[in-house]
């Protein structure tokens, strides 16, 4: 029975890709591509199975055979087989890659919650003016008749002092003087502090 001849490599020979990661670690490019050649079809099967997207997939198996190439050096064989190695590296990029676009994604989410969300409780702050202005009618109530329809006039309805003079026939420093009383009365029952 004749042997096969083979032309090149003989394909049933295996590379020992453990000298091939040494080769590599001193920078033997023909190595690489001989590391290459026998595990990237591998690296991309580990990140596809984590990953489920064939385009992150073949890019993290770029990472890997790269990181590979630049990590050979610390390669220790005492640790584990060479193809082991390597398929941890890809393994934890692939998941890396997974976490990176989980956190993306929440923060994404968050945001997205935050705006549209209102920058304040409405129900509260409704109740909250209700509230205020209930105090502030009551407060009201404690004035005489002529501060009341002076801070009435001067405040709700926006009048200046002369117009309020000539609203209530006063003259207007007692307006004035109204007005002054009838606001000290309103910030003390408030209870404002000056």
């Amino acid at each position: 029975m004749k042997e096969p001849v083979y032309i090149g490599r003989n394909p049933a020979a295996k590379p020992d890709l453990q000298q091939l990661i040494h080769a590599v670690g001193l920078g033997d490019q023909e190595a690489f591509a001989a590391v290459y050649d026998a595990v990237a079809g591998s690296v991309l099967g580990v990140a596809r199975a984590v990953l489920r997207d064939q385009a992150q997939s073949e890019e993290v198996a770029q990472e890997v055979l790269v990181e590979v190439w630049r990590t050979a050096p610390r390669y220790r064989p005492e640790r584990g087989t060479a193809i082991n190695w390597i398929l941890t590296l890809a393994h934890r990029r692939a998941v890396d890659r997974v976490r990176s676009a989980e956190a993306a994604a929440a923060r994404d989410a968050k945001a997205a919650l935050l705006e549209h969300q209102p920058a304040y409780d409405e129900v509260t702050e409704q109740v909250e003016n209700r509230l205020e202005q209930e105090q502030v009618r009551r407060c009201l109530r404690t004035l005489t008749e002529l501060q009341r329809q002076s801070v009435t006039l001067a405040y709700y309805r926006g009048l200046t002092y002369r117009e309020v003079a000539e609203a209530l026939a006063l003259p207007l420093g007692t307006v004035k003087t109204r007005l002054r009383d009838g606001l000290i009365r309103l910030r003390d029952c408030l209870g404002v502090t000056a």
